[in-house]
């Protein structure tokens, strides 16, 4: 855990069976959670993350590489040096 990283006590209640808890709006918003969450089991604890789906399609990738409008004229003679030839 991160030292300057907020700390929070939140309870937990009974779910059927099961225990659940609340989450704060706020976080809510903050970490894009909607429906779902990932939970990670780590050695020191659980990780609660928030189910993003950021992946773009490469239409989506291609466009966003072309409004960029990068320079890429020195490209041949990076491709000249060898590297591609060399064994890895």
């Amino acid at each position: 855990m991160h030292s300057d990283a907020p700390v929070k006590e939140i309870k937990l209640m009974a779910v059927g069976n099961s225990r659940g808890l609340r989450l704060p709006r706020e976080l809510l918003r903050r970490y894009h959670i909607a429906d779902t969450l990932i939970v990670e089991e780590r050695p020191d604890g659980i990780l609660l993350r928030g189910n993003r789906q950021d992946k773009v399609s490469l239409e989506q990738t291609f466009a966003g590489m072309a409004a960029e409008r990068e320079d890429w004229s020195d490209m041949e003679r990076a491709r000249r040096d060898g590297l591609n030839s060399s064994p890895w």
